[in-house]
């Protein structure tokens, strides 16, 4: 299955929760106990908050996605090629050599949004995630 499967899938399975957990609050809500109002109210609030953190992703993804084609058509996307171990994991030594490789290029060219996005895929393979999105963010950010 795609990963663009998987996503559609996902967002199916969040809006049929999203629409349970608000047609909850409104009964609730309408109870008329105050008790019963205010807990309609909070429950209400989630569908919303999760709706916007989805919106979120997907304009993140959107966005990835257009920087991955812009840097393939002129030939500059960093290419998969780090070893794997048996279990298909990248060999951590080489996902650090390629670190280090970007790293030092987004120092010399802070305000390219290639390097920042070349950074961001090797953040993704030496495992750190966190850091890997924030690059990927500014690289965002620096492309506009």
């Amino acid at each position: 299955m795609t990963a663009k499967r998987v996503v559609l899938v996902l967002v199916a399975v969040f809006v049929a929760y999203a629409g349970l957990l608000g047609y909850r609050g409104v009964l609730l809500i309408g109870t008329g106990k105050p008790v019963g109002i205010a807990l309609g109210l909070a429950v209400l609030v989630i569908p919303v908050v999760g709706a916007y953190l989805v919106y979120r992703e997907f304009q993140f993804g959107r966005a990835t996605e257009r920087l991955a084609a812009e840097l393939e058509s002129t030939g500059d996307l960093p290419v998969d090629d780090l070893p794997r171990q048996p279990s298909g994991r990248i060999v951590r030594a080489a996902a650090d050599e390629a670190f280090l490789r970007y790293k030092s290029e987004a120092e010399a060219a802070p305000e390219d949004w290639r390097v920042w996005f070349r950074l961001a895929t090797a953040y993704d393979a030496a495992g750190d995630r966190k850091r890997a999105r924030t690059a990927m963010r500014t690289a965002i950010t620096k492309h506009r």
